[in-house]
């Protein structure tokens, strides 16, 4: 008996070579595509991934290598697990990653549940990372490596997960697709921005979600971090970031960044570039990928997707709460977004930041 697989298919290059390759190996292979929120007249059909034209690309992708091939409808899970939380996030003054919360809940969880319907023994995703001896691992490729986003996943899916791209480059899963005659997806650009917010307006959602008399829509003031003067005004809190430069007012002698939001007088906090800077770092949400580590434990440290890994030590293992000491510090430390440990290849675990912890004094994040 053939162990069967159930592979996420966005209809993208990444996923349908993942398929390709689990055909190959062998496997049992059913593909599904999952349908995460309403495709209305507003849908955009070239949209790299989760329009009607990649279902359509998936169900061909599956046509080709004779599999079959379903669309799951998440739509209801994903709004309550990821849009839900990702309006909410923004409203309370933080930078949510939806990515993070779908791969935890609707790529991983739900996958799963659906996989055991059918009975199928794995799941497959075209994420560019790899599990070794039941350990989450960086990608091969560093330059296109995903682990970051897969922190949040159940430990115990890791012993379901199979991820057959995660040793090869872009480049290469490309070469793989033409040579398996899936020409349909083999040059299909990335997605770049979040599938619900296509426009790259997130202020659209929360409008829909929340009124455009929100708290984070509403004007608000933009104060000195060191002085406590209010030099303007701003057209609402969740327009701005921790570390961003764009939309601030100007006429100072140095280049001023966002370094704190407050919610409760819907302050938008700018200082200097030294403002950014935290030693320290605390996280909630903390899910181990392996046994969990005692304070006094070095770590390296992930604070953003592209971010250079950190050296720290973890100070406090307080339930799901944790704080990691770093060595040098790191700036524009953001709450909303995800800390990663490693060590070295492998994902230890991750959570979503709480507060960053300042140096000389400034208050980098609120506490």
């Amino acid at each position: 008996m053939r162990e069967r697989v159930l592979v996420a298919m966005s209809g993208g290059v990444d996923s349908s070579v993942a398929a390709a390759l689990l055909v190959q190996q062998g496997y049992d292979v059913v593909g599904a595509t999952m349908k995460l929120f309403c495709h209305d007249e507003k849908d955009i059909p070239d949209r790299p991934c989760c329009s009607l034209d990649s279902v359509n690309d998936a169900r061909r992708v599956c046509e080709t290598l004779g599999v079959p091939h379903y669309v799951l409808n998440l739509e209801s899970a994903f709004s309550h697990d990821v849009v839900d939380d990702f309006v909410a996030e923004y409203a309370a003054g933080r930078t949510p990653i939806p990515c993070v919360r779908c791969n935890t809940f609707t790529k991983f969880r739900d996958l799963l549940r659906k996989a055991e319907g059918i009975d199928a023994r794995w799941i497959a995703t075209g994420h560019y990372a790899r599990i070794e001896n039941g350990v989450l691992h960086r990608g091969q490729d560093h330059a296109k490596d995903q682990s970051y986003f897969l922190w949040g996943i159940d430990r115990g899916v890791l012993s379901r997960m199979l991820l057959p791209v995660g040793d090869r480059t872009k480049a290469q899963t490309r070469d793989v697709a033409r040579q398996l005659g899936l020409q349909v997806i083999s040059e299909k650009a990335e997605s770049q921005d979040i599938c619900f917010v296509p426009d790259g307006d997130h202020t659209r959602i929360i409008r829909k979600r929340l009124g455009a008399d929100a708290p984070a829509l509403s004007q608000g003031p933009f104060v000195l971090v060191n002085t406590g003067e209010v030099i303007g005004m701003h057209a609402g809190f969740a327009r701005f970031t921790i570390g961003q430069r764009r939309g601030l007012p100007g006429g100072f002698r140095e280049p001023m960044f966002v370094v704190d939001i407050r919610p409760a007088d819907r302050a938008v906090i700018i200082g200097p570039r030294e403002a950014l800077l935290g030693k320290g770092v605390v996280a909630r949400e903390m899910n181990w990928l392996v046994a969990p580590l005692e304070p006094g434990a070095e770590v390296e440290v992930q604070v953003r997707h592209r971010a250079e890994p950190a050296r720290g030590t973890l100070v406090r293992v307080d339930g799901e709460e944790i704080e990691v000491a770093l060595e040098e510090p790191v700036s524009a430390i953001t709450p909303g977004q995800s800390l990663v440990l490693y060590d070295g290849e492998r994902v230890l675990g991750g959570g979503v930041i709480e507060r960053g912890l300042g140096v000389r004094g400034l208050p980098v994040l609120a506490a």
